[in-house]
């Protein structure tokens, strides 16, 4: 039983800490009282502090008791946090999923001796980490994933809800995309390259560009075609590009009769509620990772399918469930085996020996379940 931090008690952070809290002892940090005290109402083994994360620049006294921390807060306050806790000399496991370079914060890391696992979600996440095995086993040209959670019923307009905050997803949809294409790297608008894609126990989805392979580009630059793109409801994509072209996400300040104001920051808030997963909302999250390569004199193609949907007994969402327990593996496993001081992607923790097995049972266990198909292409 180790003792471990979680930082945030959103439902990501509170779906790791509850999973956690089985076997280690945990506590809980939040500015938001009432996320903790319904963790707390849940297991009341787990401990929690009523803290703004923001508020410090030295989180050496938060944090000196404890062997890990999980970074789960939202994403633009991700990469400061990480950086914080680095600084003070911690190992972490981080599900933030910011915006900024993790391996700007690689010479930080190696110089206080401490590791940070990034990254540790769904996508990115564990298709990284089924990447990063497969780059062992054979000889890898071609990765690709789609990946989308979405809500069971439809909401007009978006047809979208999110346990993430808006202004992260509104990042994901503005910022640029990258893929890989003949080796090279090509950067597109977010949103770009829309085409409709049939997934099974789905049904019709649209797939556009995001900057979903991160890391990959850095570690994986062997792999000639590589791509992501993100899954919604057809017709989701359009509409975000008119609020995108009519300027609702631009980041330039905007004057209104003697008031200034940031767009992007009144979008997100009005898009809050629209985008907030009700009470007892099911919905669910589908991945299909597909890689090829030559094995043996021989190509193959692997797909690994996921699919889920809400925990409707424990009032666990989905996404909730797929990025939190992505996480609890990963924090279960480093736990146990040594990592070398420095930012660790998914990708690579997944070629560490034991890795990948030891976190696709530890989600089968708890019903996130990755169905793998292995075809010889002629």
């Amino acid at each position: 039983m180790s003792n471990i931090i979680v930082f945030g008690a959103g439902l990501i952070g509170r779906a790791i800490a509850l999973d956690l809290a089985e076997n280690h002892q945990i506590t809980c940090v939040d500015v938001n009282k009432h996320a903790l005290a319904r963790i707390s109402k849940e297991n009341q083994a787990v401990k929690t502090v009523n803290f703004d994360l923001t508020s410090q620049t030295d989180y050496s006294q938060l944090v000196n008791k404890f062997e890990l921390v999980i970074n789960a807060v939202p994403g633009y306050l991700g990469f400061e946090t990480l950086k914080k806790i680095l600084l003070a000399g911690k190992n972490v496991v981080d599900v933030s999923f910011f915006s900024e370079n993790c391996f700007d914060l690689r010479h930080l890391a190696k110089k206080h001796g401490v590791f940070a696992v990034v990254d540790c979600g769904v996508a990115p996440g564990m298709d990284n980490i089924i990447l990063g095995y497969l780059d062992t086993k054979i000889e890898v040209n071609r990765f690709e994933c789609l990946v989308g959670g979405l809500p069971v019923k439809r909401h007009w307009p978006f047809n979208f809800k999110s346990l993430f905050s808006p202004r992260d997803v509104i990042q994901e949809y503005t910022g640029p995309a990258r893929y890989v294409e003949n080796g090279e790297v090509v950067e597109r608008e977010a949103l770009s390259d829309c085409e409709l894609m049939e997934i099974k126990r789905v049904g019709t989805l649209e797939a556009f560009n995001t900057d979903g392979l991160r890391t990959l580009i850095k570690t994986m630059d062997h792999i000639p075609y590589m791509k992501e793109k993100t899954l919604r409801y057809p017709g989701h994509c359009e509409y975000i590009k008119v609020l995108k072209s009519s300027g609702f996400f631009s980041s330039d300040p905007v004057e209104l009769n003697g008031i200034e104001f940031n767009p992007v920051e009144v979008s997100a808030k009005i898009l809050e509620e629209d985008w907030k997963l009700g009470t007892n909302e099911e919905e669910f999250t589908v991945v299909r990772t597909t890689i090829e390569g030559d094995e043996n004199g021989k190509k193959r193609r692997y797909i690994y399918r996921m699919y889920d949907k809400t925990d409707s007994k424990n009032n666990i969402s989905s996404m909730a469930r797929c990025n939190g327990y992505t996480a609890s593996a990963v924090a279960n496993f480093v736990l146990s085996n040594k990592l070398e001081p420095g930012i660790c992607a998914p990708e690579t923790l997944g070629a560490i020996d034991g890795a990948f097995k030891f976190i696709l049972e530890y989600l089968e266990r708890r019903n996130v379940v990755y169905r793998a198909e292995e075809t010889i292409i002629e």
